[in-house]
């Protein structure tokens, strides 16, 4: 198992680097200016822009800066942004806050959901809760995270008034009433993307339980006299969430991404919305540096997910 993390690690390097590489390229040759904004005002002299340019070192060729990005990053220096001039890493961290608490209490919400909801929709196979489940299921993945946002918004905030639409990233907790606030603001972005998260991974389950339930090794279990509660939990279900970790390890690094569309749509300041807004823009270190910590996320959670192979099946053995 060692030798097999250690040899996944190195085959990550040279991933990421190629990664990094053809997003640094693409943001490099991309026709957004992040000097337009300047350009546009008639106040600012020609040589004043260029001084800028020279400062943001815009006027060096891509491949040089790709470069002087890389050795910054090897000593966790993501440089600095075009617009704020602030450190891109400090950005990062205002947004990421936000971006965990509507974003990651979804999925962790969607997963415990989840799974539970496939193994009884696989056990009571043809069911009215099986039959319940999986209408839910393929409304929830059929289903646009926008469009479900737009209803919750339409139905919950401009009828009822239930709900605020627009999350407020200023509200700080200091009581009772206060948490109830940021309970409220959460609830419908929450809920979108809980629903989808939800959806997807209890079809997986349930397909997963289905697969396994009629399988010798089961039918075996249950001639041993072990309860039908010890069969499906100790047995099926084990075997049946590899391909569901799977889905589950590659889904994390969405969390830390952000819901680019339900970001927008309920206005919550998290990374997403950051991507989107530098993106247009042309603030390339922001870009780069969530892209990068991105894919870095990616690489490093699906060999978690590999390692985790081992421990749900002894059958599987790694030299």
């Amino acid at each position: 198992m060692g030798r097999y993390v250690l040899r996944r690690l190195l085959i990550a390097i040279p991933t990421l680097i190629v990664i990094s590489f053809v997003v640094y390229a693409i943001l490099a040759l991309a026709p957004t200016d992040p000097l337009a904004s300047f350009g546009a005002d008639p106040r600012v002299p020609p040589e004043v822009r260029e001084r800028i340019r020279e400062s943001l070192g815009l006027n060096e060729q891509w491949h040089v800066r790709y470069v002087k990005w890389v050795i910054a990053i090897a000593h966790l220096d993501f440089g600095y942004s075009f617009m704020s001039r602030s450190p891109v890493m400090d950005l990062i961290w205002q947004r990421l806050p936000n971006t965990l608490a509507v974003v990651g209490v979804a999925y962790v919400i969607g997963v415990l959901l989840a799974v539970p909801i496939g193994m009884i929709s696989a056990v009571k196979r043809y069911s009215v809760f099986d039959h319940f489940s999986t209408t839910f299921a393929f409304i929830g993945f059929s289903v646009p995270t926008f469009f479900t946002g737009l209803l919750l918004i339409i139905i919950f905030s401009v009828k009822l008034h239930w709900l605020p639409f627009i999350y407020d990233s200023t509200l700080k907790i200091t009581s009772l009433s206060t948490l109830g606030d940021q309970i409220r603001q959460s609830i419908m972005p929450i809920t979108v993307l809980a629903l989808f998260d939800t959806a997807t991974i209890a079809r997986y389950t349930r397909a997963e339980m289905l697969e396994h339930l009629p399988l010798d090794y089961v039918r075996t279990a249950r001639a041993k006299g072990l309860k039908e509660r010890l069969v499906v939990l100790r047995h099926v279900l084990r075997n049946s969430l590899i391909p569901v970790v799977t889905l589950v390890a590659l889904g994390i690094p969405a969390v830390f991404g952000g819901a680019i569309v339900t970001e927008q749509i309920f206005r919550v300041p998290g990374i997403g919305e950051l991507l989107v807004r530098s993106i247009g823009q042309g603030d390339t270190p922001v870009v780069a540096a969530i892209l990068l910590i991105f894919a870095t996320l990616v690489v490093l959670f699906n060999l978690l997910a590999d390692v985790l192979y081992g421990v749900l099946d002894p059958r599987i053995r790694y030299s």
